[in-house]
């Protein structure tokens, strides 16, 4: 009897406890499917009949995003851009038929995840996934990339691109990368300089001839006709001094390495020579120039690139200039707690040189033109500019490459240069950074 009562108890228990598992799962069914789906006509549906419309509810939104999935993927396959995804272990999850071609990423299989770094051996391009992700924000980089090879053969068909990517965060730490083939405009870019080039050198020679000419001509004419000559010699000479510029640049864009010749100088000693040679030119309108540095402050650069530097610059300041008016040039270095990392992951202490005028300054319209070549700015400049040229008297106007050469000089350097106006006095202000 105590056996039964036992048995009968412990049964009882076990059914108890069987339903208040099924009541507590029926409950848990009921608030899922609840979230899932509410009846707006206030009919109850059995716990079957709502769990199986929200499981089609979730097909068919799972179907829809993987239709939408399908479109995109559809459309960046025929982008005229490279595109590839990353995930937070930087294993590429997907990239276009454009990612395949520029990065040779034969070896990639859809659906199969590999470290990028695997796939594609490019520091430039990983420096900027690894970027991205740190600072969660968009970011852009230009590098030129060299395709591997398996074998010589085929080695010797891989020529270097001129990549540009585009990066942007995306959620869970992943990555998403645009690639940008620029090696044909670089390679128009590099053929229309050549060309300019060849052409500069073939215009020496008869310019050269027809000054000669013109100087013979001014010797035996008598005034007014000896103007006419003046003017043909300048003109001339602007032309010449044109030619020169150009063949400078392209020069320098070859192989800026080989056009330096370093050594060690002193900044003030350099800057104040410039000064002299300019003086003729800021004595008529009573100009001068304020340097300051917190101490002597040594760099190891080309002299007479830099020299070419400050004469384009302080020349450029005093033609905007206004009477009486004082032009800065305020030199500092960067100690070691503001020091700049450099490549190799040291530091690397920095100069910074401000040129700084009192004249019009730069139109807003001119400011992210004042480096490109030929670059004509509003007219209104213009006319003050040739105003201010005639004022000054023997002073040629410039042939439209002066501050591209000094960009050039500068990046040659290793340095920057950036253009903007002064918040102070409200004329150019010329930032320099270079490494000391």
């Amino acid at each position: 009897m105590t056996t039964i009562l036992a048995f009968l108890l412990g049964l009882a228990l076990g059914l108890g406890f069987y339903f208040w598992q099924q009541r507590r799962l029926q409950q848990q069914l009921e608030n899922i499917l609840g979230a899932l789906y509410r009846d707006d006509s206030n009919i109850s549906l059995n716990i079957i009949a709502r769990l199986r419309r929200g499981v089609a509810l979730a097909n068919q939104h799972q179907e829809q995003l993987e239709n939408s999935l399908q479109i995109w993927q559809q459309l960046l396959q025929v982008a005229p851009l490279g595109y590839l995804q990353v995930d937070e272990e930087n294993q590429l999850l997907w990239c276009n038929e454009q990612a395949r071609q520029l990065l040779q990423l034969d070896r990639w299989q859809a659906g199969r995840l590999r470290l990028l770094l695997e796939l594609v051996r490019s520091y430039e391009l990983d420096q900027l996934i690894e970027a991205t992700r740190r600072q969660q924000q968009p970011m852009e980089q230009e590098w030129v990339f060299h395709p591997t090879g398996t074998d010589g053969a085929a080695m010797s068909q891989l020529h270097p691109l001129t990549l540009r990517a585009y990066s942007w965060p995306l959620p869970e730490r992943q990555v998403g990368v645009f690639v940008e083939n620029r090696q044909p405009l670089v390679d128009i870019t590099q053929s229309r300089n050549q060309w300019v080039s060849d052409l500069a050198h073939e215009l020496r020679t008869p310019l050269t001839s027809i000054r000669l000419v013109a100087e013979t001509l001014q010797k035996r004419l008598e005034p007014p006709a000896t103007r006419w000559v003046e003017q043909m010699l300048r003109e001339n000479d602007r032309l010449i001094n044109l030619v020169q510029d150009w063949l400078e640049l392209t020069q320098m864009e070859k192989d800026p390495s080989t056009s330096l010749t370093y050594q060690n100088l002193k900044l003030r000693s350099l800057i104040e020579s410039v000064w002299q040679s300019l003086e003729p030119l800021a004595q008529p309108h009573q100009l001068s120039v304020v340097y300051s540095e917190p101490e002597p402050i040594y760099l190891r650069a080309d002299p007479s690139r830099l020299t070419q530097v400050f004469l384009n610059l302080l020349d450029n300041s005093i033609k905007r200039s206004p009477m009486q008016a004082a032009i800065r040039v305020e030199v500092t270095r960067f100690e070691s707690g503001d020091k700049v990392s450099d490549e190799t992951g040291g530091t690397q202490s920095v100069v910074q040189i401000d040129v700084i005028d009192s004249g019009t300054g730069f139109s807003e319209a001119d400011l992210p033109h004042v480096f490109e070549r030929f670059y004509r700015g509003d007219t209104s400049r213009r006319r003050e500019k040739t105003a201010m040229n005639s004022e000054l008297g023997s002073r040629s106007q410039g042939s439209g490459l002066g501050l591209s050469i000094v960009q050039q000089i500068i990046q040659a350097h290793g340095g920057t240069i950036q253009g903007r106006n002064h918040p102070e006095t409200g004329g150019a202000w010329l930032q320099i950074i270079l490494p000391q």
